[in-house]
């Protein structure tokens, strides 16, 4: 129990709840470009990294299985450990927390850049996983610290749509550094990034924080991390060697039994990573249930879209890479007017109907003929997927951030960016066993899209039914 009188304390809950007074316009212009740099970095590792591989192969006489590691040793870690770092901003600091994570992002990501052998390149990329799951939660808390509310949605609206432009421009740039230059340069780049990022933080950002949380939930952190792995490990192992394997089944066990512990240890905790009284709100329960299964059809879909690509249709790596460019445009253009719509008319009609559009989208992808040019096959599939997920995108973030009080901002973010990253791991691991059933690529790439379909269309409708038809600022804390 917090001391009811305490200056200090009145003070700290004064500057959560009344900070986006407290911050100036130009503090506020300077955290979204430090925000919107730092998350595209980490975005951008996301995607970058797989148009590399064949290069990184080769130069390191690596395995195929030491790839697929360079990938999953970043995704997982940044997945389980994201919720922690929401908690360490609350608690510590959020403008601290940010730049530690920028600065072992940076690091790590020199050490990508430098690594001779396989293993030194994964444990790089696992530590890329820690610094991006430091800084990421962070930029959202920073800025729904910084704004008011009645700005809040367009600032995130804003950051999102710059996130998912570097997102969307991964592979490409990732293509053009290579065959450029050298697969080390799809690591250098974040260097002088980074930098840029530590000095605008250190003389620009405003400090904000919870003096209520206590430390952070390593227990949990570390049972979250072998859920994750054990799982994805059996999901992904699994085609090849088979449900029977002593391998998959130990994984898989381990993930299981490790995933009953944590929620056993988070239900019992004192400052648990995931405190489950948050979902006791329905906004965050809705906005979290649809981003679990929007992320998964998005995440699955679009792995396996330029595979299919590449295999089938001929595409080159960098055309395929390429192809999501139209949603980039779509999402520069028009989300932050998504995000001031949530801000208007509540959050209920946008992530209804934006789910229900990329449906049609990932539908549409399912049945692209096999011969054609690109604007009359791929295109309109594509824009239909850019437009439901424009529409999504900003009122899905602002009704996270809109659901708590501002003071658990980081938490909140944290607990959304590690559903959406599980969402996308276990997406891409769960697609792949329905290929592999399909008896041929192509026609489980069919099966997937329809599959992202039906998960993005059910998504939708929890949301529907959740959400109350009423005006954004209404689901917040205590509106429910």
């Amino acid at each position: 129990m917090r001391p009811p009188h305490s200056k200090r304390l009145k003070r700290a809950e004064s500057e959560a709840d009344h900070g986006p007074r407290a911050a100036a316009a130009g503090a506020r212009r300077w955290l979204l470009v430090a925000t919107v740099l730092a998350s595209g970095m980490a975005f951008v590792d996301g995607t970058l990294v797989n148009v590399s591989l064949p290069a990184m192969q080769k130069a390191l006489h690596a395995t195929l299985a030491q790839m697929q590691w360079v990938v999953e040793a970043y995704a997982l870690l940044l997945s389980a450990l994201l919720l922690t770092g929401g908690a360490l901003g609350d608690r510590y600091g959020r403008r601290r927390v940010f730049g530690i994570g920028v600065a072992v992002f940076t690091a790590a990501s020199l050490g990508c850049a430098l690594s001779g052998d396989a293993p030194m390149l994964i444990a790089a990329r696992a530590l890329q996983g820690v610094g991006a799951a430091l800084l990421v939660p962070g930029s959202l808390a920073l800025i729904s610290a910084a704004f008011p509310p009645q700005e809040r949605g367009r600032a995130i609206g804003t950051w999102s749509g710059w996130s998912g432009i570097t997102t969307a421009l991964g592979p490409v740039l990732g293509g053009w550094l290579v065959d450029r230059y050298a697969w080390n340069w799809a690591f250098l780049v974040n260097v002088p990034a980074g930098v840029a990022v530590l000095l605008i933080a250190w003389r620009q950002l405003p400090e904000s924080r919870d003096e209520g949380v206590e430390a952070a939930d390593i227990a949990g952190a570390v049972l979250a991390t072998l859920a994750l792995g054990g799982i994805v490990f059996a999901l992904i192992e699994s085609p090849a060697r088979g449900w029977s394997s002593p391998v998959v089944r130990v994984g898989l066990a381990l993930g299981l039994a490790a995933g009953v512990a944590f929620v056993r240890v988070e239900r019992r905790a004192r400052a648990p990573m995931l405190p489950f009284a948050q979902f006791r709100n329905r906004a965050f329960s809705a906005a979290n249930a649809l981003t679990l299964l929007l992320y998964a059809a998005l995440g699955g879909g679009l792995f396996y879209l330029p595979l299919d690509l590449i295999r089938v249709r001929g595409y080159t790596a960098t055309a395929a890479g390429s192809m999501l460019v139209p949603i980039t445009i779509l999402m520069l253009l028009f989300s932050g007017r998504a995000g001031r719509l949530a801000d208007r008319v509540g959050a209920r009609l946008p992530l209804t109907v934006g789910p229900a559009i990329a449906a049609l989208g990932f539908a549409l992808f399912a049945w692209l003929p096999s011969q054609g040019s690109f604007w009359t096959t791929l295109l309109p599939a594509v824009l239909v997927l850019g437009v439901g997920m424009t529409l999504t995108v900003a009122p899905l973030t602002t009704t996270v951030m809109n659901a708590v009080a501002s003071e658990h901002a980081g938490i909140a973010s944290g607990i959304n960016n590690a559903v959406s990253r599980t969402a996308g791991l276990l997406g891409i691991a769960a697609f792949g066993l329905v290929v592999t059933a399909a008896g041929s690529f192509h026609a489980g790439f069919r099966q997937v899209m329809l599959a992202s379909a039906l998960l993005a269309v059910l998504g939708g409708v929890i949301a529907g039914s959740m959400l109350r038809p009423s005006r954004g600022t209404a689901d917040r804390p205590g509106n429910r």
